[in-house]
């Protein structure tokens, strides 16, 4: 009989385990379902960080590109800036010479033209010189000097300044002033040296003594 009561209450006692042990595995089934399982919303904000990184990736390779053209282009373009420069100092370099010596051949041949014009009227008064005569036909050799002179004046295209009239500033230099009634205002009363002019280019002022 007492042992017929020992096995009841062990039965019991393993029946209580039993019990104890069910719930406790449907507590951990209730705890397990209520877990979230992750929103979409995460997954969402995991690949749009991806994109923005695989963007930031492509801009920062495409600048690098952009750069790179622009360096390139902005290189080509000094380099052509530089030979232009080379070939412009060149240019003026060979333009300069040239002009000089241009320059300096026209000068020799204006020289020339009036050394040749001027030699014959020089030939005439070593002639003259040379030559014994009276003082009358020296005269007549000096006035035929100066005729040559005048001819060859001409040929210059050299003219001499009229010294009548006026007192005119731009061709005449005044030396001296007087006041004499016989003469009008501002009137050129005597010529001490004549000028000479070329085109409107004075070779040499007319040297004069002005009245009133």
């Amino acid at each position: 009989m007492k042992e017929r009561l020992e096995n009841q209450e062990e039965l019991e006692n393993n029946a209580e385990v039993d019990n104890e042990l069910e719930a406790d595995n449907n507590e951990d089934i209730n705890v397990e379902s209520e877990i979230p399982e992750p929103s979409s919303d995460v997954a969402d904000d995991s690949s749009e960080d991806i994109a923005f990184e695989n963007n930031d990736k492509e801009n920062e390779l495409n600048s690098m590109r952009k750069l790179k053209d622009e360096n390139k282009k902005l290189t080509n373009e000094v380099e052509a800036l530089k030979e232009r420069l080379v070939r412009l100092t060149a240019e003026y370099e060979n333009y300069r010479k040239r002009t000089a010596k241009e320059k300096e051949g026209i000068y020799t041949d204006a020289c020339t033209d009036v050394l040749k014009e001027m030699i014959p009227v020089l030939d005439n008064l070593e002639r003259a010189v040379a030559v014994d005569g009276s003082a009358e036909d020296i005269k007549t050799g000096i006035e035929m000097t100066i005729k040559g002179f005048k001819n060859s004046f001409e040929k210059l295209g050299v003219e001499e300044i009229d010294a009548t009239g006026e007192f005119d500033p731009n061709y005449h230099q005044a030396v001296m002033h007087i006041e004499d009634e016989n003469f009008g205002t501002n009137s050129i009363a005597e010529v001490f040296q004549k000028g000479y002019k070329r085109g409107e280019k004075i070779i040499r002022y007319t040297v004069v003594k002005v009245a009133n």
